[in-house]
């Protein structure tokens, strides 16, 4: 059976689950953990994070905490969106192994073990890969389109980035920090960062409680969320590259344009009132004020890498091999990941 973790111990499964107006589906929900865990022989503690319920969550997760050594509650003091829930799940989090799920019972628990499984393979992020989705056509409809882009933008060929259900390695998922609405793209952010991603399959229930909290609408803000992060993941520290490189283009169009209208000059023909003349001079001073725009940046990150650089670094670190002998094979410590 799974044990229970003394409070401020390492236990191997964290389960983080982010809520919000879910009353009614929090006991069985747990009661579907609980099996699970009792089943998997690990110590799991369970975070439920209420992110601004109204609807009598809060009392309902109180109670189960106070019953429950293994059941802990972190209350924010307002809305402030998933991703904030998952961040400071994740901060508060002392699992080797975090999974999360949605807090509305259509993520079936009984699939953690091998969410766990999965990560214990070598795996940084395992997503769940809800196969026969139980929503309505036009939700799946958007989701597959958001799916289908997000893999062909990212190069990280996942068939769900969306799903809730996904398990992580505790010591990476901890170096993360969520803003906006990211949770949906941490698989692509780990991509980025030289996580190991894979999914697997898992099932997928009706809502039986509450009302969905999210329209047809996040899909377009996701897909905002996803150019965001390939940008920043891409440029983040060479910034001159794209803004540099960009104003460079404009600014020799320009040039071109305006090179071809004095040889037209020369020949006698008037271009004072031609838009081409316009267009010209616009390009050369938004081609400059990019390349300086990418100057500022590259500066900035310079300055970020001084501060940061230890972090930085640690962060590209996957383990450290020292000696010959079985043991020399390790990772870097959480200590030297968050100092």
């Amino acid at each position: 059976m799974g044990s229970t973790a003394a409070p401020g111990e390492r236990v191997d499964v964290s389960v983080v689950v982010p809520v919000l107006d879910e009353r009614d589906a929090l006991e069985p929900l747990l009661a579907e953990i609980e099996e699970a865990r009792q089943a998997s022989g690990r110590t799991w503690e369970v975070l439920f994070v209420d992110d601004g319920s109204t609807d009598g969550t809060t009392e309902v997760l109180d109670r189960l905490a106070r019953e429950r050594d293994h059941v802990r509650l972190i209350r924010l003091r307002r809305n402030f969106g998933k991703s904030a829930a998952l961040r400071v799940g994740f901060d508060q989090s002392r699992g080797d192994v975090v999974v999360t799920m949605d807090g509305d019972g259509q993520d079936v628990p009984a699939e953690i073990p091998a969410l766990v499984a999965k990560v214990e393979e070598g795996y940084d992020v395992v997503s769940g890969w809800k196969q026969d989705r139980q929503d309505t056509g036009l939700k799946r409809s958007a989701s597959r389109l958001f799916n289908l882009l997000s893999a062909r933008l990212s190069k990280v060929p996942l068939h769900d980035v969306n799903c809730g259900l996904k398990a992580y390695r505790g010591s990476a998922i901890r170096t993360l920090d969520l803003y906006g609405e990211q949770h949906r793209l941490i698989p692509v952010i780990g991509a980025q960062r030289g996580w190991r991603v894979t999914e697997i399959p898992v099932r997928h229930r009706p809502r039986e409680h509450g009302r969905s909290k999210f329209g047809s609408e996040r899909y377009a803000r996701g897909l905002l969320d996803l150019l965001g992060v390939l940008l920043m993941s891409r440029y983040q520290y060479r910034p001159l590259h794209l803004f540099g490189g960009t104003g460079l283009l404009a600014a020799m169009a320009g040039f071109l344009i305006c090179a071809y209208l004095t040889v037209e000059w020369f020949s006698g023909e008037a271009i004072g009132r031609r838009p081409l003349l316009l267009l010209g001079v616009l390009l050369i001073v938004a081609g400059i004020q990019l390349f300086t725009l990418g100057l500022v940046g590259e500066m900035i990150a310079a300055t970020r890498q001084e501060v940061l650089g230890r972090r930085i670094a640690v962060d590209y670190v996957d383990y450290v091999v020292e000696g010959r002998d079985e043991d020399a094979r390790r990772a870097l410590p959480d200590a030297a990941i968050r100092r």
